[in-house]
């Protein structure tokens, strides 16, 4: 059973949008109440989504959303009345999942969250493959930097250098950039 966060500062649709949510199935923690320091509250419920209704999603909402997506990413749905498209690029860059223009009926409800879970999953996994082409830049400009070191240190050609690092990796078990690291170190440490 998913755990729904529901962040409601419109108090006249609370009853209607957590009833909604039970009666779809979900577990429904309430927190009615200003829309400050979320990820906090995200970091100690630990909901599987945080759906917020507000009237219109304003600056201090979208920075509450940024934080978690920042900090403790979740998918973010969020009920609005507010159907201004600039309002709903704000909203989708700052990080909500799936941004809903009220309407809210119980049978929309499991495939609103159904979506915006599989598009948090989604951003997530790119954020991921981003994140890790960006380490292996970094650790490719130090492999090449600590080349460039040691073919000064020893007089080699870089086809040496390359070699002479790859045998002291598989000789000690390491990666290469663990090498390199260890290369640039001493070049530092040597004052080099």
């Amino acid at each position: 059973m998913l755990r729904i966060l529901l962040i409601d500062d419109t108090p006249k649709k609370v009853g209607r949008l957590r009833s909604a949510l039970i009666d779809a199935g979900f577990e429904v923690i309430d927190d009615n109440g200003p829309l400050i320091d979320l990820p906090e509250r995200v970091e100690a419920i630990h909901p599987d989504v945080v759906l917020i209704d507000t009237d219109s999603p304003g600056r201090d909402v979208m920075e509450q959303v940024v934080m978690v997506s920042r900090d403790r990413p979740r998918p973010i749905v969020l009920f609005t009345d507010d159907d201004n498209p600039d309002a709903m690029r704000q909203a989708i860059r700052a990080g909500v999942s799936a941004y809903i223009v009220e309407g809210i009926q119980a049978q929309r409800l499991k495939p609103i969250l159904e979506v915006a879970m599989a598009r948090f999953e989604s951003d997530q996994a790119m954020r991921a493959q981003l994140q890790a082409r960006e380490q292996q830049l970094a650790d490719r400009k130090r492999i090449e930097l600590a080349k460039g070191l040691l073919m000064k240190m020893r007089d080699c050609n870089e086809e040496e250098a390359y070699t002479l690092m790859r045998r002291q990796a598989m000789g000690r078990q390491q990666k290469l950039i663990q090498v390199a690291e260890q290369i640039i170190a001493m070049n530092d440490l040597l004052g080099h």
